[in-house]
């Protein structure tokens, strides 16, 4: 097998600035350049005019090395596991549901990451954990800075800062199953005059064997993966210049194919033989000038070029959902195909080989005057992706895959989708009154999007084409009022939208809604309370069709419109810190409700039935010791009800469309040898739970066994 990945021209970006009159300058320091943050730290989350949240310290304590175990310290969050090891995370956010993450607007540093965000938002690449110092969430009005999803949420990854002074550490981990996971890091900063240089580079290199065996295979579940960055930067007291290059590769022996209900049971961590052959092969790139100006002391305009592509090819059975369907129906041959018992032939594996690119360019100026921080942005963006997908057809034979014969990709196996967008924001965040700040966002989107398939290998004939365009005005506002020194209300009320896609239709229109929040906080000394209500009202909630997320209607490619619908549900968080003699407990909880249900629908479903991949309830405990001898050990227990794999689960009756609830405890420790030298100790799942997560694509699958962990970090 070997990659198929067809070249896509880069393009060459030049950085410019808007004309702008001269302006008299004060003197002025210029923020340390490092990462992007869009957000800020816990503390401007106490007093953000919406709800958001900061996850940093809890990454290195923790030792966080799948994102899905961060973000279950957030409330509104949902994510459904696939790979149980967090390689393509399923992340939603209130109204937005997590197929994928294609329904949140993904950053990194600022910067879209999603692989083609306006056409194919699908994230089949995320950025490596490992290497974040941060992740930060917007939910509610003030999301609409950013986009293009603006329904329910923003995540944004913090990539390492560049340190203040010259230094780096090393932190290695290995596992009772021999994965492997290092992350080096060092940086510099180099003083000469009113001149700053930095620099600094970074690696992740992570070897996984995996927890799943196959049959009849001593070959690998897992995953090899290598990430590099490269950061340079330059400022003055005036004006401010980044870079930033990234690098990284997979290889990743996973699979589309799951479970019957009955050898789930069994044994979870079971792969049929049928997928030994499957495997994702990936590479991604990505590369960014970020340039800050100071026009005066009031005044600054920050202006970024971006330019990512990624590629990858999954080879893998396609079609194995229906042998698993037919095996829980009772289909005696069909268990017999998936044990390898019975010979069968046809067996389709597609290499599910794609391009992205992903570029752009925009510039924002946020300018102080007296009681208002106005800010007015624009970006032109455009991305693709090229769809070239041979299949591989093979025979089983004795319980061996025997390869019979190739068919060449047509139609909407070979395929370009295109997407072209314009959006310009105005933002308003006015200090009204010493109690009462408010925040005002108008958000344009102007989307353009193709989709052209042909008909033979060489692209020589168009068998079919489409196109949508699409507008939409997107105007917010939230607020907060200080009650008193330490009791806040908030609310807020926007329009979200989520583009169609490049496969939409002329006369599809895009997703929209209205979301609603209401809430209050107290924040004292060490103790942190904070309950919202959210509503989102749906006139068209929608579906994006994958194999990796088909449809309720069955359907794994396109678009599904469910109908009318509405998500509303209470986030509740709470933190306390408890002092001791000689020791400090740390205590937090997150805790999300939610319905989410059709109101009214043209497709076959009725008012009430529940949305998939959404759980009713989601929570979160967290706490730790932490002793003045630097030896600190953090719990953490999380749970999350059942959901449905396909709208309306509860009244098909079917059991195999709905997944099963799952409650899991972790722990890490910290030993402090002594100022540069720190031994880690992680025990995730430590009760061994292992429950059905996910349903999707084809199949029971199961979140991680317990693994045992143990590393160093060194400093220097």
């Amino acid at each position: 097998m070997n990659l198929i990945f067809r070249p896509i021209p880069l393009a060459l970006y030049a950085m410019t600035s808007l004309t702008m009159p001269s302006l008299t300058l004060a003197a002025a320091t210029l923020e340390t350049l490092e990462s992007v943050t869009i957000l800020g730290d816990s503390e401007d989350v106490k007093t953000f005019p919406g709800s958001g949240a900061v996850v940093s310290t809890a990454l290195e304590e923790d030792v966080i090395t799948d994102v899905n175990q961060a973000l279950r310290a957030v409330p509104g969050i949902y994510i459904k596991q696939e790979d149980g090891e967090g390689l393509r995370p399923n992340i939603g956010i209130r109204g937005a549901t997590s197929e994928r993450s294609e329904k949140i607007t993904l950053l990194e540093d600022g910067i879209l990451a999603a692989p083609a965000p306006y056409s194919n938002p699908a994230a089949y690449y995320f950025p490596t954990i490992q290497r974040m110092s941060a992740i930060e969430i917007i939910k509610g009005a003030p999301l609409l800075r950013y986009g293009p999803q603006t329904t329910g949420g923003v995540v944004n990854l913090v990539s390492t800062p560049i340190p203040e002074t010259s230094g780096g550490s090393v932190t290695s981990l290995f596992n009772d199953r021999g994965d492997q996971d290092l992350h080096a890091v060092y940086g510099q900063r180099l003083q000469d005059g009113d001149d700053q240089y930095l620099w600094q580079i970074e690696t992740v290199q992570s070897d996984y064997a995996g927890f799943k065996d196959v049959d009849r295979s001593d070959g690998g579940t897992g995953h090899d993966l290598q990430d590099y960055v490269v950061k340079f930067g330059w400022s003055n007291d005036r004006q401010s210049l980044l870079f930033k290059g990234q690098y990284s590769e997979e290889i990743s022996d996973e699979t589309y194919l799951g479970l019957t209900d009955v050898d789930f049971a069994a044994n979870p961590n079971r792969r049929y033989g049928l997928s030994v052959i499957d495997q994702m092969r990936n590479k991604h790139d990505g590369l960014s000038i970020t340039h800050t100006f100071n026009w005066t002391t009031d005044l600054r305009q920050t202006t970024v070029a971006y330019h990512n592509t990624f590629a990858r090819d999954w080879f893998k059975l396609s079609g194995g959902g229906s042998i698993v369907e037919a095996a829980n129906g009772g289909d005696a041959s069909a268990q017999a195909i998936l044990d390898g018992t019975d010979d069968t032939t046809g067996l389709n594996y597609t290499h599910n080989n794609r391009a992205y690119v992903s570029e752009g360019v925009g510039s924002r100026l946020n300018l102080l005057a007296g009681a208002h921080e106005l800010e007015l942005g624009f970006r032109v963006h455009q991305d693709e992706m090229d769809r070239f997908q041979p299949i591989e057809v093979y025979d089983q034979v004795n319980g061996s895959l025997v390869f019979q014969s190739e068919i060449d990709p047509v139609g909407e196996n070979n395929r370009l989708e295109e997407a072209e967008a314009l959006t310009v924001w105005l933002a308003d965040d006015w200090q009204a009154t010493e109690k009462l700040n408010t925040q005002m966002v108008l958000r344009f989107e102007d989307v353009a999007s193709s989709r052209v398939e042909y008909s033979d290998p060489d692209r020589a004939t168009v068998d079919a084409t489409r196109s949508n365009s699409s507008s939409e005005i997107l105007p917010g506002a939230s607020f907060t009022y200080d009650l008193q020194d330490n009791l806040q209300v908030l609310a807020g009320v926007h329009k979200g939208f989520s583009p169609l896609g490049g496969g939409a239709t002329a006369e599809e229109e895009a997703e929209t809604s209205v979301n609603y929040e209401a809430g209050v906080r107290y924040n004292q000394d060490d103790q942190t309370l904070e309950a919202i209500g959210f509503y989102s009202d749906f006139s068209n909630k929608a579906e994006n069709c994958s194999l990796a997320a088909p449809c309720s209607n069955g359907d794994t490619s396109g678009r599904f419109v469910t109908g009318e619908a509405q998500i509303m549900g209470l986030e509740l968080q709470a933190q306390k810190l408890f002092a001791f003699d000689n020791f400090v407990l740390p205590v937090s909880l997150a805790y999300t409700h939610t319905q989410a249900e059709i109101t009214s629908s043209d497709n076959g479903f009725s008012e009430g039935d529940t949305l998939k991949d959404i759980p009713e309830n989601v929570l979160s405990i967290r706490t730790g010791i932490e002793t003045a001898s630097g030896w600190n050990t953090y719990l953490t227990a999380a749970y999350a009800d059942a959901v449905c794999s396909v709208t309306g689960c509860e009244t098909n009756g079917d059991r195999f469309d709905e997944t099963q609830s799952l409650a899991t405890v972790d722990l890490a420790s910290h030993i402090q040898v002594n100022e540069n030298v720190q031994f880690i100790v992680k025990a995730d799942n430590i009760f061994d739970t292992q429950n059905i997560v996910s349903r999707a694509p084809d199949g029971a699958r199961p979140n991680k066994p317990m693994t045992l962990s143990a590393g160093v970090k060194v400093a220097f």
